[in-house]
Order: structure tokens, then sequence, then C-alpha cells
């Protein structure tokens, strides 16, 4: 490599032209050596002097990872079986999970300290409901009507009743079951007293599109599903992205998976009337919330966060919600965690939203703000964690069965593709995929085998429809044809000769001398170009 000499005058006899730059002298050598006054030696830097190198801290060499016998085992199966018995956890997660949570859930509710607002005093009828139905009700003394009415349609209270007029007040909006039931219930203990049957008057019914009040509790179920798969994804594949880009994803994605949700349930379905501004900014911020609690949480578990995410979301949040039965039938723990999961609180602001009832949207916000602070926090302690982790994996080269599983896979699908070329009378190199002509009658080994089992290697046995594909190889041009080939026909696939065929073929045998196939009477003879120099970005292997 040239480099500029300055220290070299110009000496040319072209003349000055009029305003062009004077031509500068060489540079003088220095003869001193530069001033060093004021000048304070930088921290760290090494003594004037010194040759002595700097002592180098040697890393310790990591002990070998130590596999179990079960591990030996399992690195001797096929690569995709691997892979798959490796994600059986999930299907297995999924049974304890529906068994554990939905179906002793919801096997055999029953009422236990269902409240029930009393206006005024009847002595009378809460001994008698107490002897018949112990444990069940729970009587709350009101002074004002209206008072109990509106803890009624609030959801504090199951329903009212007035000794005065004997007559119930229910919200079958906020609670289809107990409305239903808990007057009912208590209307057989009336009877049984010798009071005539109550009269029953409804403070919120239901609209035709939900007769039964669980649209509520499917839209969240929908909004929960979304939120926690967004962050999902973003946890398993998602590892080295920063906390910005994983945030945008969350916020982004929520707000389409918000959309679509309140479009297909409102306008697209008609199971919600009207309210649809409102419903998707409240599912998008709820969406945002979730996304952000299982991304903190994927930092800690990995590609196992589809675990901890439908435990907190969907088994724990859907029977404790309240949307399908209120939290005073279910079964502990799930009435207890109705306090707590994020279900409860996005049914009563839908419901509060839709029709009016239910407690007010603060307490859903609050719930909102305590996931979404927690996914930070979680964010923030769980990227060091994950880097620490990482990090120690590539110095200590210990890998999981996970990790094994996918590298031996790639390498068997590179075999799988390289074996798949050679059929069709092709060859995987360096440089790309170079033909290699074949014999007119080889056939495809596939033809053996069983319908069911497939061959030996574990692809069809049914031969291809395309047979053979021919190619054209570099070579010098035909006499006569005044045409030369192109620089890159050894990738383009063009007929030659017969074409291809269509019976059923078998992989070519090698010979002794190396070559793939003999030469062809009609193929052009091929060149030998060793001694010209190669050309392309592999020039240099």
């Amino acid at each position: 490599m040239s480099t500029p000499r300055n220290d070299v005058p110009r000496n040319d006899d072209t003349p000055d032209r009029p305003g062009a730059s004077r031509p500068t002298s060489a540079p003088k050598p220095r003869s001193t050596r530069p001033s060093a006054r004021g000048t304070k030696p930088r921290r760290g830097a090494r003594v004037a002097g010194s040759s002595r190198p700097a002592p180098r801290r040697q890393a310790p060499v990591p002990e070998p990872q130590k596999l179990s016998a079960y591990r030996r085992w399992f690195a001797t199966l096929h690569p995709s079986l691997q892979l798959i018995g490796l994600q059986l956890w999930m299907p297995l997660f999924f049974i304890v999970g529906f068994c554990l949570c939905y179906v002793f859930a919801f096997h055999s509710p029953h009422p236990h300290d269902v409240p029930i607002a009393l206006v005024g005093s009847d002595p009378a009828f809460v001994a008698a409901v107490q002897k018949a139905l112990p444990g069940e009700f729970v009587f709350h003394t009101y002074d004002s009507l209206a008072a109990a009415k509106r803890d009624v349609l609030a959801g504090s209270m199951a329903v009212a009743y007035d000794p005065s007029t004997n007559e119930f007040f229910k919200a079958s909006a906020h609670q289809f079951q107990v409305a239903s039931l808990v007057p009912a219930t208590l209307t057989a203990v009336l009877t049984a007293m010798g009071v005539a049957s109550p009269k029953v008057t409804e403070l919120a019914p239901l609209p035709a599109w939900d007769e039964y009040g669980t649209v509520a509790m499917y839209v969240m179920l929908a909004w929960c599903i979304g939120g926690y798969m967004v962050a999902m994804f973003i946890g398993i594949m998602g590892g080295p992205l920063r906390h910005r880009t994983r945030m945008t994803v969350i916020v982004v994605g929520g707000l389409v998976i918000s959309l679509i949700t309140n479009t297909l349930a409102g306008p697209v379905v008609g199971a919600i009337h009207g309210h649809w501004i409102q419903l998707v900014l409240i599912a998008w911020g709820w969406i945002v919330a979730i996304g952000l609690a299982v991304n903190g949480l994927s930092y800690f578990v990995g590609r196992f966060i589809a675990a901890p995410a439908m435990i907190c979301f969907v088994f724990l949040s859907m029977p404790s919600s309240g949307g399908a039965y209120p939290k005073w039938f279910m079964p502990e723990p799930f009435a207890w965690l109705n306090n707590v999961v994020v279900g409860s609180s996005m049914v009563d602001m839908i419901k509060h939203q839709i029709y009016g009832v239910g407690p007010g949207p603060a307490r859903g916000l609050i719930t909102m703000a305590c996931y979404a602070a927690a996914g930070l926090v979680l964010m923030y302690f769980g990227k060091r964690h994950w880097e620490r982790r990482r990090i120690r994996a590539i110095v200590t080269g210990r890998t999981t069965m996970f990790q094994d599983a996918q590298t031996a896979n790639r390498e068997f699908l590179g075999k799988q593709r390289d074996a798949e070329l050679e059929r069709h009378g092709l060859e995987s190199t360096e440089t790309g995929t170079l033909s290699v002509l074949s014999d007119d009658d080889w056939e495809d080994a596939r033809v053996g085998g069983d319908v069911f089992t497939g061959g030996r290697d574990g692809l069809e046995t049914e031969t291809t429809p395309t047979g053979r594909i021919p190619v054209q190889r570099p070579g010098p041009t035909r006499a006569g044809s005044g045409a030369s080939r192109s620089p890159r026909s050894d990738v383009t696939a063009e007929p030659v000769g017969r074409g291809a065929g269509t019976g059923p073929r078998t992989r070519p045998v090698p010979r002794a001398d190396g070559s793939r196939a003999p030469a062809r009477s009609d193929a052009p003879a091929r060149v030998d170009t060793s001694d010209e120099p190669s050309h392309g970005r592999h020039a240099d292997r």
C-alpha cells in the first residue's frame, strides 16, 4: 500500500498559473522535543521507561459438563423426536391445569357467606334461614331501601329483601346466577314459614343479546390470552431485544388485539352494542399491563413462560373472575383470588361500562397499575439475571437439552437437503448449488418401502413429480452456434437432452474414478480451468 510522500518537494517544469496556490516547501524536521509543560500523566498510563508487560490474568478452564445417563440416552434419539419430546410438557400442563382449576372449581358450586341486604329487621326470617341453610347466607341490616338497592347494583350485596313489602330486588346484569338462585332459595324458606311468595323486582335486566350474562367473561378471556401470548413469544424468541423494543411490540400488539377483539365482539357478532371506543381503551390498558408482567417473568423462566402466564391469567383468573359464578359460590382458593386476579377487575370494568353495574373503574385501574408496575420491576431485575445466566453458559460451555436437540436437528436437516439435491443430480457446495449430470436410467431409491412407514430415511416413498432436474454445465460454445454461454449457466436449470424423466428412478452409484456419471456424446466437453485465476467472493478459499 502506497503512502503519500509529503517530505518530497514538488519538482516539475509546469509554469505557475495566475491565482493558483503556490507550491509548498517540504516540512522541516523537528529539532526539539515538544513541550510537556503543564501536562500530567493520564491515570492508568504506563510509566515511561518501563518495559515489563502487565501480567495478564488467565481465566480458569471450565470443567466439562457432566451429562446424566438419561440425557446421554435422550441424545441418541432422532433430532425431530427429541424436539417433540421436549415440548410434550405443554399438553401435560394443559391437562393438569384444566382438571385442577376448571373441573375442581366448577364441578359443584355451592353458596357460602352470600351477603343479603335486609331492609329493616325480620328476626324470624333470619332465624329460619340460619336453621334451614346454615353458613350459606349472611344478612346485613339497612335502614334505607335506596342504599340497599345501590349496593345490589354495585355488586357488594347479592339481593335485597324488604320485609315490609315482601319484595326481593336483584340485578341480573351483574350476576345472572345469583339473581336466579338466591331469590328462589329464600322464597322456599319464606313459604315454609307461611309467608306468601314474595315479589321479585329487577333492577338491571340483561339485554336480549346477552341472555345469561357471559359476554363479559369471554371478552375478558380474549383480552387475557392476547396479552400474555404477545409477551410470551417475545420472551421465547426475543431474549437479546432491548426493553424499548419489547415494550414497543407489547404496546402496538395490544392496540391491534384490542381493536380486533372489540370489533368482532361488537359490530361483527353483535354481543356488545355501543361503547366501542371505551372498551378499546380499557382492553388496550389491560393487554399492555398483562404483557409487561409476562415479559418480566420471561427473563426468569425462559421458554417455559407459557406455564406461569397461563396459570396467572387463564387457569386461576377465569374461575376467580366472577364471570361464570360469583365468589360466594366458588371454593377456596378461588373465592379469595377474586380480590387479586386480573379477571375479576376486568369483568367488573366491562359490566360497569356496558350495563352500569358493579363497582366503579377505580378498583380496576388500581389493579391494572399494580400489574404493570410489577412487570416493570421484573423487567429491570430480570434483564440483569438473564445476562448473567447467558454469559455464564457461554463461558462454561454448558448447554441445555433443548439447545442440543436444536443443533442436532439443524445438522440433520442439512444432510437431508444434500441428499435431496443429490437425488435430483445436484450437489451442494460452499459456493452454492452445482449441477452434477447423472445417468439417464437412474432411479429414485425411495420407490422401495412401505406406504405407511415410508423409506429408511423418513421421507415419503413416492417419486418426485419432476423427476431428474436437468441442468447445464459451463463449457465451450458449440460449433456454429455463434452464441456464448451465460456466466451463471451452472446454476440455471435448462433442458438438456431428453428432458425430465417420468419413471421410477434410483440414485446413481458413485464410480471408482471419482466421477459421478460417464461423459455423454451430446454433452459439451469440459474445459480444465485449473490454471485460470478464480473469481468471486470465495476466490481466496
